[in-house]
């Protein structure tokens, strides 16, 4: 966590650098406010890292060669998808791009066309990416940390044969319409967000400074909306996993769970989402600053002009922050499984973590779920 939340730092400040020294002023200025934010997040959570690495380290489940090899094939799942998405964005503009030797052929070129195909694209990409993290994080939380929370190590003899093939299995047909439902809000939230984005650069540009304003401000509100629901998703995808609940109810029983178990003091002092959270954005900076260094000395005919430069930064981004975001969904199913089974069954983590249980007990004394 120290590498992470420090690379996120080092990244931080040599764009802040590099946007200062080209001159360009609005991007530095932002990013100088990004640096300085990093920096007093970092001298302030420093104190709480050892405690947020406990978490992680007590699961077990994360150290089997059978375990690895199943995240794996979810990272694949979702590389193969991005993989997709990117050759159908170039496929969309190589075609229906206006003044293409394709538009000749009876093809209906223009910019409308190709702003609604991108559009589409981006839905679907967005969608279905967030469908296999999510059951990624059901399958896990479902299989190898379910049991190993319930049952205990597999060397024990009592966790499940097969768990999390089993978990698999109930993820992606009974509870696959719960999670895509629950991934269509978020993904529908996260357009409106890249839609509010559009429409305050486009009054930015115009020198429409209220529209502009307006627009950042309905993008913040849709932002923080967009971060409480996939915050509370999470926990809701478990509860799926591990109960096999409907969408709908494992929702209500995770904010029931949150509100009088009082299990939101404990995630709210986990530095774990944090750390992950700034890893995924530093490989999200990593990507767009390696697809903006092909350009720049590759010169590809269809860049000609920098045309494409700002569409293939910030898609690079977005492809390096989901994949970063699905990755992290291990560790993190880990962790959000012991604070959903801790709401559910406390004293089980007594006898699976003692450590764990008497360090956040200890922390904790005044919720009653501890006594």
């Amino acid at each position: 966590m120290h590498i992470t939340l420090v690379l996120s730092v080092i990244l931080n400040i040599a764009i802040c650098i590099y946007h200062w020294t080209t001159g360009y002023y609005s991007g530095a200025i932002i990013f100088t406010i990004i640096a300085l934010f990093s920096i007093f997040a970092y001298l302030g959570f420093r104190s709480r890292i050892p405690l947020a690495s406990l978490l992680p380290s007590s699961n077990g489940c994360l150290q089997t060669s059978q375990e690895r090899l199943r995240r794996c094939l979810h990272h694949l799942d979702l590389a193969s998808c991005s993989k997709w998405f990117s050759y159908t964005l170039i496929a969309i503009y190589t075609k229906w791009t206006p003044g293409n030797p394709s538009c000749g052929n009876g093809t209906s070129c223009s910019g409308s066309t190709v702003a609604g195909l991108v559009f589409y694209a981006v839905f679907s990409y967005l969608w279905t990416s967030q469908v296999i993290g999510n059951v990624a994080l059901a399958t896990l939380a479902g299989g190898a940390y379910g049991s190993w929370y319930y049952f205990g190590p597999r060397e024990q003899g009592q966790m499940p044969k097969h768990s999390t093939l089993g978990a698999f299995g109930r993820a992606s047909t009974f509870s696959l319409g719960s999670i895509a439902f629950g991934s269509l809000i978020v993904t529908i939230l996260e357009i409106v967000r890249i839609i509010l984005n559009a429409a305050r650069n486009n009054a930015n540009a115009q020198g429409s400074i209220v529209e502009a304003c307006l627009a950042c401000c309905a993008e913040f509100f849709v932002g923080c909306i967009e971060g409480v629901v996939r915050y509370f998703n999470r926990y809701a995808y478990i509860e799926i996993a591990l109960y096999g609940k409907p969408y709908i109810k494992a929702a209500k029983d995770t904010w029931t769970m949150f509100t009088d178990r009082g299990i939101d003091a404990l995630v709210n002092d986990s530095l774990v989402g944090m750390a992950l959270m700034w890893g995924a954005y530093a490989i999200g900076l990593l990507c767009s600053l390696f697809g903006y260094l092909y350009l720049r000395l590759t010169h590809p005919a269809y860049n000609a002009d920098g045309q494409y430069t700002a569409p293939v930064v910030l898609f690079a981004f977005l492809i390096g922050l989901q994949c970063s975001i699905t990755m992290s969904t291990a560790i993190e199913a880990g962790v959000s499984t012991i604070f959903v089974g801790l709401g559910e069954d406390p004293q089980v983590l007594a006898a699976r973590a003692p450590d764990l249980f008497e360090v956040r007990a200890s922390k904790s004394q005044h919720i009653h779920i501890f006594g």
